[in-house]
């Protein structure tokens, strides 16, 4: 079965307990813990994929990572995922997990490219484009591109508004390469 698949099914199983059991957000904050930590730490996304290793000593490592940072539920679910041999899954079920706790709670992510770290005031505006575009509650990630030379690249979902120095060049190159005055053969 493919990870998405995977990580989809443990995902959707894991946020009906969470809302059965009235922990949501805490079991939230657990993955968001998770997900921040592998993405820092290689060697935990490798012990992670590491067929060689054994389920008892990965699921002991994450116990020993974890196991008093997060809540039992989130403990236990470790221990049914490695029980099960899908340790490797668990960043995409971070993920996955996620993106559905957003939907379960009407929150869009968007995306932001600037050239420069954004100011508090920036941000506000950005949620405000975002929410206004979306009628959701904006979750918004930022990154830095130099290459832009200024503006913005706003993302959210499927939606692109690219406000860039950058492309506007490239829009104009490709003006300036149909000359309407030189007859084309």
């Amino acid at each position: 079965m493919s990870e998405i698949r995977v990580a989809s099914r443990y995902a959707k199983s894991l946020i009906e307990l969470a809302k059965e059991k009235g922990v949501l957000e805490e079991v939230h904050n657990d993955m968001q813990l998770f997900s921040q930590t592998v993405e820092s730490n290689r060697d935990l996304y490798l012990m992670l994929k590491n067929p060689i290793m054994g389920n008892d000593k990965k699921y002991a490592v994450l116990k020993a990572i974890f196991g008093d940072k997060v809540t039992e539920m989130t403990n236990a679910f470790f221990k049914i995922v490695s029980r099960k041999n899908r340790e490797e899954n668990l960043p995409a079920v971070a993920k996955e997990f996620h993106a559905r706790y957003n939907i379960e709670k009407g929150i869009v992510a968007a995306e932001v490219t600037t050239t420069f770290p954004l100011t508090d005031e920036m941000r506000k505006e950005f949620r405000a484009i975002v929410e206004k575009i979306s009628g959701k509650k904006a979750e918004l990630s930022e990154k830095v591109d130099k290459s832009l030379i200024g503006g913005y690249v706003l993302k959210v979902g499927d939606r692109q508004i690219d406000e860039s120095i950058q492309s506007r060049l490239v829009d104009l190159k490709s003006k300036f390469s149909h000359n309407p005055y030189i007859k084309e053969f």
